[in-house]
């Protein structure tokens, strides 16, 4: 036992299978390929792995078990996609289709008229379901004359794509959706209380780690590369279905669902099960059998940018600067009763993995519509605490008694992922095991407008910006202009 912690798990002729585990896809294949890896040196193997390949068009489905999967809609031939367009232009207002640098959002204006809406039986529009088609916050405004609380950014037409997602008709980009926005200034509401992490977390169960550990330990030092395909379903069924953890918020949200597909695709993209629109460097394709124990569990979480938030000197002006979103790793062992231990080594594979999603997140966003959402839960969350923070809803008298009330306006919806089943990436390379990937979604919107966190507006720029938006001059019933 003490050679296999420490040695790794040879399997034959100084060959060891080099192994990666996250939760399973649905509408995969399986595909043999040559991996090459440079780091103490050249090593050169066969994957036998679960290729699900590019997925733009991909989201997840949880069943009535609470069990997520894949799902995928193709549409080879774009035809469907632009009849879509055509369609939501002529569907759109011209101003409303018109792409905007700039739009505001008065959020308790927004209110107002969704409340209008409600009490004469309808649901809100999807003018006001996507925020005027925003796709992102750029800053967060108060105007102390007028009581109003403005969101400002870029906008353009939506359109609904072929998994029900609202998109840009020009950039496909995801549009800010109300429901997730009602979820964030609930987190951070009038009431005062604070939620310090939201978050998600996708993790193998200690019982499951610890029947791996004895599968491994059974399996004894006979294997052959024929017998990746047995080793690969004997490790399934020993670890089963994996653990999902929802924090601070409704796992019964759409904001919820986001929060947890971004981590399970980022972590197919890691061990080389999803290959990402744009280049990415996969954790299993610089795994070096030198660097990395057998029983290693590599950790990756998702985190806000926390230098990313500009503040002007009254107060009454933030900006959202900056990407917003980094990849960090951690590392820990897995004992043989399936406990998990932090340890201080440092993995260069993994690092080089979320070095390299981390710079490459702007272009991924752009393509990967789940990574443009997570960016806009981020900075949704990082708005209304800053809301709160700053004391916009009693400086407003705005009491958010719709956004605020569930049983008027219902966001908990949707059915909460709760598992996930197994899949395995085998890979023979060297003479190291390598064991599972946990981590998830880490997001402290606090933490991001502390004192040692924030911009000054040295400059004047965003005092500028402010200053700039007219509003008094809005006509009874608008919420939203350029």
């Amino acid at each position: 036992m003490d050679r296999f912690c420490r040695r790794g798990w040879l399997l034959k002729s100084g060959i060891c299978l080099l192994l990666a585990l996250v939760a399973a896809p649905c509408l995969a294949q399986t595909t043999t390929t040559t991996d090459t890896t440079t780091d103490t040196g050249t090593d050169t193997g066969t994957d036998t792995a679960v290729v699900v390949g590019n997925l733009p068009g991909a989201g997840v489905v949880v069943d009535a078990a609470g069990v997520l999967s894949i799902k995928r809609q193709v549409d080879n031939s774009g035809t469907l996609d632009r009849n879509r367009r055509r369609e939501a232009v002529a569907a759109l207002g011209r101003d409303l289709a018109k792409p905007s640098d700039l739009r505001k959002v008065s959020l308790n204006r927004l209110e107002a008229a969704v409340t209008r809406e409600l009490r004469e039986g309808r649901r809100p529009s999807e003018e006001m379901a996507y925020l005027a088609g925003m796709t992102s916050i750029r800053y967060v405004f108060y105007y102390p004359e007028t009581h109003d609380i403005v969101l400002a950014g870029p906008a353009e037409g939506f359109m609904i794509d072929e998994l029900g997602r609202p998109v840009g008709i020009v950039s496909g980009r995801a549009m800010l959706q109300l429901e997730d926005l009602i979820v964030a200034l609930r987190t951070f509401g009038p009431d005062g209380h604070k939620v310090g992490t939201v978050g998600c977390s996708i993790d193998p169960t200690q019982e499951g780690l610890a029947r791996m550990q004895d599968f491994l330990r059974s399996f004894g030092n006979q294997a052959v590369r024929s017998d990746t395909p047995a080793i690969v379903e004997s490790l399934q069924r020993s670890l089963g279905l994996q653990t999902v953890t929802i924090n601070g918020i409704s796992p019964n949200t759409h904001f919820a669902n986001i929060l947890v597909e971004a981590d399970y695709r980022m972590k197919l993209i890691g061990i080389g099960l999803e290959v990402p629109p744009v280049r990415i460097r996969s954790f299993v394709s610089g795994a070096s059998p030198s660097a990395v124990s057998r029983n290693a569990l590599q950790r990756w979480y998702f985190v806000p940018d926390y230098e990313s938030v500009r503040v002007s000197d009254d107060g009454n002006a933030v900006e959202l600067i900056g990407d917003g979103v980094k990849l960090v790793g951690a590392d820990e062992v897995v004992r043989a009763d399936g406990t998990r231990q932090q340890t201080k080594r440092s993995d260069r594979a993994s690092k080089a993995f979320v070095d390299s999603f981390t710079n490459a997140y702007p272009q991924l966003a752009s393509k990967m519509p789940v990574y443009a959402q997570l960016r806009n839960l981020i900075d949704m969350l990082v708005a209304s605490a800053y809301i709160q923070q700053q004391d916009f809803y009693g400086q407003a008298e705005w009491s958010m008694e719709t956004f605020g009330n569930e049983q008027v306006l219902p966001v908990e919806i949707y059915a909460a992922a709760r598992q996930v089943d197994t899949a395995v990436n085998a890979i023979w390379k060297g003479n190291t095991l390598m064991t599972p990937i946990g981590g998830g979604v880490h997001i402290n919107p606090l933490k991001a407008i502390s004192a040692e966190h924030i911009q000054s507006d040295e400059e004047g720029t965003l005092a500028a910006a402010h200053d700039k938006v007219e509003i008094k001059n809005l006509a009874d019933g608008q919420w939203w202009w350029d």
